[in-house]
């Protein structure tokens, strides 16, 4: 159980890369997953990282 919390968890090179590449999406007109009042791409990018609805995912090396 260990592994599988350790696999889902981000470092922070990842998940600053995450919620970059998801706000240029979001400034470019991508559709927002998430009911919210902010405008700011970014923050709009950072909660939905913190909901878990990001469509990105990360590929590592075994």
């Amino acid at each position: 159980m260990t592994e599988e919390k350790e696999q889902n968890k981000y470092t922070k090179y990842e998940k600053a890369r995450i919620i970059g590449a998801r706000a240029l999406q979001i400034a470019m007109g991508a559709p927002v997953l998430i009911e919210t009042d902010e405008l700011d791409p970014i923050e709009i990018a950072i909660e939905e990282f913190e909901k878990g609805v990001v469509p990105i995912t990360v590929k590592r090396r075994d």
